[in-house]
């Protein structure tokens, strides 16, 4: 509850910065000149940026286990399911969360956390990555998702993304407005031309946005794998984990959830989209680690 809080303090301390910054340089007077009402702009931004991604949040389990086709479990299905119950409850004790829900899921080898509140967050494992990895690994798999949620980074995402959200609709629309109005002289309400150019500009701010989405995304890896380290008290498990990943194709995950997954190709168009990093570094950072403590 105290992050939902914290996401809503934030919403509204973006709104406070962009104003002053708007303020400080001027803009306002410019903007009403030209009959752009910025804090009405402002307050749509906010709300489709953050309100997406908030509900996004709030609906993430369900559309988790929807999506993956994950089955939630109580260890009474068998010897496995019972030992992954009870590993989560004991790691999740450890974290000081509450019990997660555990679910197995069909696929190649990866997992992943989600939920919108960290003492009832969701901890799902692949059939394909309880295959092909020991007990060792696979206890190390589930620190690291744990990690996740006791780091809660579901909801600093979703800060994340609710924060840039807001800068690439809020500048978009100013910078259509300035070329509608400013460049072209049209004062005949928003032409062709603003809306082209509000389009343009929200792709090519959407890609910058993407990029600092998925900078975040990749260091709350290296977080999530030192806090597995943490939590069984050696990073060699976590280590093995990966290696053991390293050799195998990772199970694809639905788009809207490919960072919560345990590990993932890198970006379609370059390392600085990928929502993880490379496997090397991450054994490394751990390796790092273990020496230097």
């Amino acid at each position: 509850m105290k992050r939902i809080v914290l996401l809503i303090a934030t919403n509204l301390a973006v709104m406070v910065l962009l104003s002053i910054v708007i303020s400080v340089l001027g803009l306002d007077r410019a903007l009403a000149q030209q009959g752009i009402q910025y804090v009405p702009l402002m307050i749509m931004a906010a709300i489709f940026g953050f309100g997406g991604a908030f509900i996004s949040l709030l609906i993430s389990k369900p559309m988790a286990r929807w999506s993956t086709g994950a089955q939630v479990i109580d260890g009474s299905e068998g010897t496995t399911q019972y030992w992954l119950v009870n590993t989560v409850k004991r790691l999740a004790g450890k974290a000081g969360i509450g019990m997660p829900e555990v679910a197995v899921y069909e696929g190649e080898p990866n997992a992943f956390a989600t939920g919108a509140f960290r003492n009832s967050a969701l901890v799902a494992v692949s059939t394909g990555l309880l295959d092909s990895m020991s007990r060792d690994e696979v206890e190390a798999v589930l620190g690291h998702e744990i990690g996740h949620v006791a780091n809660g980074d579901m909801v600093t995402l979703t800060l994340i993304q609710g924060v840039v959200n807001t800068f690439v609709i809020f500048l978009s629309r100013v910078i259509g407005y300035i070329v509608d109005r400013v460049i072209l002289k049209n004062e005949r309400g928003e032409g062709i031309a603003y809306f082209v150019t509000v389009m343009a500009s929200q792709i090519l701010l959407g890609i910058f946005a993407s990029m600092i989405v998925a900078w975040f995304s990749r260091q709350r890896e290296f977080r999530a794998d030192a806090a597995s380290a943490g939590l069984l008290g050696s990073p060699q498990p976590m280590v093995n984990a990966l290696s053991r990943l390293a050799g195998v194709q990772p199970g694809a995950l639905p788009q809207a959830m490919a960072a919560s997954g345990i590990s993932g190709a890198p970006g379609g168009w370059g390392a600085l989209f990928a929502t993880h990093p490379p496997i090397e570094q991450r054994i490394a950072a751990l390796q790092n680690r273990a020496t230097s403590s």
